[in-house]
């Protein structure tokens, strides 16, 4: 299969799982396993935290952040487009009672003015305002990544105005590679972020959630309250470890090979329109006389090419570790035969 339906597709390289074979192990649960010690201490570090905890996904990472920032009836301001949104199953109303303000971006970044547009008076009438919530990069415009100066200044927006901020970083390293931005300045400002290991870095579980001592100490408690407190994870954190040494600088080569297939993509009749490419996500548009996404998801399976349908009429294409310009062209082959 050419694997183009998410970077999540990954697997762990040999090597990746090499690391995993001779490392000590200790019980996560009592703070005895040295590989996932070392690894919320440096992803700490590289979000500038104070102290961060290794989760089973990104997803529990966005749902313990919310969990920890709200209080049932709380209200969260969010893009229309965010994940916790499309794809966390109602996990905000179901754990944590809360509501969404889903706001309509350019390119899902939010900007200071909608955020203050949007922070709701006090009154008894209405839900609180609680928590902003932004994703870097954001997902369903492309993997575009947010300006520094804008993020920033969206951040400031919410901070007077008295909410929480929470960095929904799952492909953030795609920014940092993209930029030269340092993570930690993307995450400056924020009370807690995350970055995960299972998209472009390869492994096959993990994210880690880092904040504040007092904030990773709640986030523990629901860690354990949630079922995904674990033992010797040391299976799992010495390739996530083996990842930030040796798969941050590769992601350049899947922004290359995305920037790559998007040229390819245009010269289709069947395409008529794709975003804007920063990163390793291309959303293309279908051209309205041809079949719908759906329909083009079926015919590019049969000929062994997986995509993502992210609406009637658009799809997306992830490039990662896995795929290379080989892969490409079947992709862009089996395009050019949809009827």
């Amino acid at each position: 299969m050419h694997e183009f339906y998410s970077d999540t597709q990954t697997r762990p390289t040999r090597a990746m799982r090499e690391a995993a074979l001779n490392v000590t192990l200790g019980d996560e649960r009592h703070n005895e396993d040295p590989s996932t010690n070392e690894l919320c201490a440096r992803v700490a570090e590289m979000l500038g935290m104070e102290a961060a905890v290794f989760l089973p996904s990104g997803t529990m990472c966005n749902e313990i952040a919310i969990a920890v920032h709200t209080r049932p009836g709380d209200e969260v301001i969010c893009t229309r487009e965010s994940h916790i949104i499309f794809a966390e199953s109602g996990g905000p109303a179901a754990l944590s009672g809360v509501m969404m303000c889903p706001i309509d971006t350019d390119r899902g970044m939010l900007t200071p003015n909608q955020v203050t547009e949007y922070v709701r008076p006090a009154s008894a009438h209405a839900p609180r305002s609680r928590l902003l919530l932004a994703e870097q990069t954001a997902n369903l415009a492309g993997g575009a990544v947010w300006p520094l100066e804008q993020l920033n200044a969206t951040v400031d927006a919410a901070k007077s105005a008295g909410l929480s901020t929470h960095l929904d970083g799952a492909r953030l390293l795609n920014a940092q590679v993209a930029t030269g931005i340092a993570a930690a300045e993307y995450a400056r400002g924020f009370d807690s972020a995350w970055i995960a290991f299972t998209k472009g870095l390869g492994c096959p579980v993990g994210a880690v959630l880092a904040g504040s001592h007092d904030f990773i100490s709640e986030a523990w408690l629901l860690k354990r309250r949630w079922g995904g407190a674990m033992r010797q994870t040391g299976v799992l954190t010495a390739m996530c470890l083996y990842a930030l040494d040796h798969h941050i600088d590769r992601l350049a080569d899947d922004h290359a090979l995305a920037q790559f297939i998007g040229v390819r993509l245009c010269e289709l009749e069947t395409i008529s329109n794709i975003l804007p490419i920063d990163t390793n996500i291309v959303i293309a548009d279908l051209a309205p006389d041809g079949p719908d996404a759906r329909e083009v998801a079926k015919q590019l399976k049969r000929k062994n090419v997986t995509i993502t349908v992210v609406g009637p009429r658009r799809i997306r294409i992830v490039t990662h570790m896995d795929v290379d310009e080989a892969d490409a062209d079947a992709l862009v082959a089996a395009m050019a035969t949809v009827i």
